[in-house]
C-alpha cells in the first residue's frame, strides 16, 4: 500500500492507496509546531482505527506548502515506517512542464493537482482549489502547467470579517434562503458563498478566453462541492485530485 501526504496550511490530507483505489483516509487540522513524534502518534491511531496495518505500507508521497513540516513527516515517515518518502520538488519526475517564470514559485500541491487533473480530464483545464487559498490553476492542451490566479480563501474571508468588524459575527458557511439577507448572519453568508460563486464564475470566464472553448473546469479542495452546488461552471468535483496526483506522481518515479 502507498500513504499519500498532502500538507496545506490549514489542513493535512492523508490517504492509502491500495494500487489505484483509495481505501483510506483523513483530514486532520495543521499543527505548525506539533513534533514527528506527536504526528507519528496520530497517524499511528488512524491506521489502527480503520483497521489497516502501517507495516504493509510500500512507499510514502508527500507534498507540502509548510516547510517546516516536510521535515516532519520525512523524519516521522523514516523513523516510525522505515520508508524514505518520495517528496514532491523540483527534482521528481512528474511529466508535467512548469511555464511559470520561476517554476520554484509553484507551490507542490498545485503541480500535483495538474498532474492528476490532465490525467483524468485531459486539456485545457481550470483547476479551482477551494483550500486556505482559492487558486485557479491553468493547464494547456499539450499538459503545461500555465499559471494561474490566487485570491484569498472562503474560510479566511469569513474569519476577517468576523475579527476586522466591531458587531459581525463568525457564521457557518452554509447556503442563505436566498441572497438578500433578512439578517446580519444571512447577508454575510449571502456575500461570502455568493459573492465567491461570482468570483468564480467570473475567473472561470477569463480563463476559458484564453485557454479556449473547450477548456474543462475541475473544483477540488475542502469546500468544492458547496460552490460547485450553485454554479454550472464546475464540471467536475474532484475532492482527492491531489491525493490521486501524488499516486501518479510516485508510480512515475519508482
Amino acid at each position: 500500500m502507498l500513504l499519500c501526504i498532502d500538507i496545506g496550511n490549514t489542513n493535512i490530507v492523508l490517504g492509502v492507496y491500495r494500487g489505484e483505489e483509495l481505501v483510506t483516509h483523513w483530514r486532520v487540522a495543521t499543527a505548525h509546531n506539533r513534533m514527528p513524534d506527536e504526528y507519528a502518534i496520530l497517524l499511528l491511531q488512524l491506521f489502527s482505527y480503520s483497521g489497516h496495518d502501517p507495516a504493509t505500507l510500500r512507499g510514502v508521497a508527500i507534498s507540502s506548502v509548510v516547510p517546516p513540516l516536510t521535515g516532519t513527516f520525512t523524519e516521522l515517515s523514516e523513523t516510525y515506517l522505515g520508508l524514505t518518502p518520495l517528496v514532491v520538488d523540483a527534482g521528481v519526475r512528474t511529466g508535467v512542464r512548469i511555464r511559470y517564470d520561476n517554476p520554484r514559485e509553484v507551490g507542490a500541491d498545485r503541480v500535483v493537482n495538474a498532474v492528476a487533473a490532465y490525467q483524468l480530464y485531459g486539456g485545457p483545464a481550470c483547476i479551482v482549489d477551494f483550500g486556505t487559498a482559492t487558486t485557479f490553476d491553468a493547464i494547456s492542451t499539450e499538459g503545461d502547467y500555465l499559471g494561474g490566479a490566487i485570491a484569498p480563501g472562503i474560510r479566511i474571508s469569513a474569519e476577517a470579517l468576523f475579527t476586522r468588524t466591531a458587531k459581525l459575527p463568525r457564521i457557518d458557511l452554509v447556503r442563505p434562503p436566498r441572497a438578500i439577507g433578512s439578517n446580519t448572519v444571512q447577508s454575510m453568508q449571502s456575500g461570502i458563498l455568493f459573492g465567491y460563486v461570482g468570483l468564480v464564475e467570473g475567473m472561470v470566464a477569463r480563463f476559458r478566453a484564453e485557454l479556449g472553448a473547450d477548456m474543462r473546469v475541475v473544483g477540488t479542495g475542502g469546500l468544492a462541492e458547496v460552490i460547485a452546488r450553485e454554479t454550472t461552471v464546475i464540471e467536475a468535483v474532484d475532492p482527492w485530485l491531489t491525493l490521486k496526483g501524488l499516486r501518479m506522481i510516485y508510480e512515475m518515479n519508482r
